[in-house]
């Protein structure tokens, strides 16, 4: 069976990360490989547009890819039920060579644990004589234990009220010895037989196989008295008989340490150098037990797969990127900061959108897209290329974009205008949402960097709540460290962007743009690409400084 591979695109993610990790996994799975394509954020108007336009679900939202107690090689051990006799425990504990065993009920809800130590425990422990009755074992138990055979009375009826006598007096000495409600171990004297009986006892075992006389078969009937017979001497019958109380008696049910299918490695470590057991119970969510993990089981974890699509920075992408193995990179980003373990195929050309490589990947292996897909990797194009006005943009762009087109019946300039205006307008957008709604960060050098990016021709939305925006920035700002937050309001009808910005590092946006000192918004017409018009720059005027 193929281990799952997660494939997302970056944080704040825009129409081209989700819709190139949607397709890029269907790629994957038409190549029989078990491929789910994620987000790790919300997904903004334009995107929710495009998929609701093509009929396509929302990916799954994944906080983190951290090793997990599910990525771990657990022992799988079927669980018991409660009324099983230790003796029968013991015996699967034997046969299958473990130490422990879970018990649940029909549901596969844990109730709780046995160990070979508790069996032990309990069978040396068991000094009193009234333990039958204080465990309420039931007769099946009893008669399993000592393969006996019921000769008289009635199992549904049998309630062990006394203790475990063996009558090995002579009649007349039984009492004060025999009770009533006891359970006797006896042999084949008749008349302490019907002796015991008399007394009321409630269950006679009759050892060595032996032989119960009809006037005594008769008596227990009318007396309600249940007879058992076991091939058993009766050294072994009393030695045995204790086994078949039901493991609910001694399993440890209270102060368990569990962990859930869906704990972090990191936060179980601590708990298992506290604590001291060979192994730990691990249920889901609804409390059924899905195995055991023990320390050694952390050395065999097996870490999480991911394909990353439309970035290769670590400030990016999903979180615990570091436990996991990543195995491809498709993008048209800079090279960032990733690391891998061992070589992987990392796919990057200068190309307006990760959806036109993804969609030159379906037709060079000689397969086209399905309708649905072909439509969101043409809008992902028009959106990133911003309808191939981008300076991003190239040929390649178009030539997919075409093709993907005629796939999915659009037109693609009908199709532009309704996407450009289901992300137009700011309308009722808080100032979070607009920052958030394309941001990336950026490692320069010393400085942590944010920059949104979103599309709109709506002015006087944005002059309405331009204070509010650089506010918000403000405080993004100071409270993550950032050194600087920009954020570019595109303009595609007039090819531009207003350029606002916050930090103690703006210095570096006023030079890298040749704005006046203490502006906190300009207008720069022409630039509308954040990957080749402004963290180039931004670069540039940083290694200028360093210099």
């Amino acid at each position: 069976m193929n281990e799952l591979i997660y494939i997302t695109g970056h944080k704040n993610p825009d129409t081209d990360s989700i819709c190139s990790a949607i397709a890029y996994a269907e790629l994957k799975r038409r190549h029989a490989m078990d491929a789910l394509p994620v987000r790790i954020g919300d997904i903004n108007r334009e995107t929710e547009f495009v998929l609701k336009y093509f009929g396509v679900d929302v990916p799954e939202y994944k906080e983190t890819v951290r090793t997990q107690v599910s990525d771990l090689n657990m022992d799988i051990i079927n669980p018991v039920s409660e009324d099983i006799s230790i003796k029968s425990a013991w015996s699967i504990m034997q046969k299958n060579n473990i130490k422990v065993l879970p018990v649940a009920d029909i549901n596969g809800k844990l109730l709780g644990i046995i160990t070979l130590s508790d069996i032990t425990s309990s069978y040396l422990d068991a000094l009193e004589n009234n333990i039958l009755s204080a465990s309420s074992t039931p007769l099946r138990n009893i008669t399993d234990t000592l393969n006996a055979r019921l000769i008289c009375g009635n199992e549904d009826e049998f309630r062990a009220a006394g203790k475990v006598v063996i009558a090995a007096m002579i009649p007349e000495d039984m009492e004060p010895f025999v009770e009533k409600g006891d359970i006797v171990i006896i042999g084949n004297r008749k008349d302490s037989q019907l002796k015991a009986i008399s007394i009321g006892v409630s269950c006679l075992i009759l050892t060595c196989g032996g032989q119960i006389d009809k006037e005594v078969l008769d008596y227990a009937q009318e007396t309600g008295c249940i007879v058992l017979e076991t091939c058993y001497d009766t050294f072994t019958t009393a030695r045995l008989i204790n086994q078949s109380i039901p493991v609910s008696y001694i399993m440890t049910r209270k102060q368990l340490v569990l962990f859930n299918i869906h704990d972090y490695i990191d936060n179980i470590k601590e708990k298992m150098l506290k604590t001291r057991y060979r192994s730990y119970p691990v249920v889901d969510d609804e409390g059924r037990i899905r195995g055991f993990i023990s320390r050694y089981h952390l050395i065999s974890q097996r870490r999480k797969k991911i394909i990353l699509v439309d970035h290769n920075e670590k400030a990016q992408t999903i979180d615990g990127i570091e436990q996991a193995d990543i195995l491809e990179i498709i993008d048209h980003h800079r090279i960032g900061d990733i690391q891998t373990s061992y070589p992987i195929y990392f796919k990057n050309d200068a190309v307006g959108s990760t959806s036109t490589l993804i969609a030159n990947m379906y037709f060079e292996n000689g397969l086209n897209p399905s309708k649905k897909i072909a439509g969101i990797l043409c809008a992902a194009i028009i959106s990133d290329t911003m309808k191939f006005k981008s300076p991003t943009s190239t040929y390649a762009d178009e030539l997919a974009a075409q093709k993907l087109a005629k796939i999915a019946d659009i037109n693609i300039e009908e199709f532009s205008t309704a996407l450009f205006k289901a992300s137009a307008s700011l309308e009722g957008m808080s100032p979070q949402t607009i920052l958030d709604y394309d941001f990336k960060d950026f490692i320069l050098n010393k400085y942590k960097i944010g920059v949104g990016q979103i599309n709109s021709s709506d002015s006087e939305a944005f002059r309405k709540v331009k204070d509010s925006l650089l506010k918000h920035m403000k405080t993004v700002q100071e409270n993550k460290g950032y050194s600087l937050i920009l954020l570019m309001v595109t303009d595609i009808i007039n090819e531009g962007s207003e350029i606002l910005y916050a930090g103690d590092n703006a210095g570096l946006v006023e030079k890298a743009f040749n704005i006046k000192n203490g502006e906190s918004s300009t207008f720069l017409g022409g630039v509308v690409s954040r990957k080749k018009q402004v963290i180039p720059m931004l670069s540039r005027a940083i290694q200028r400084e360093m210099l």
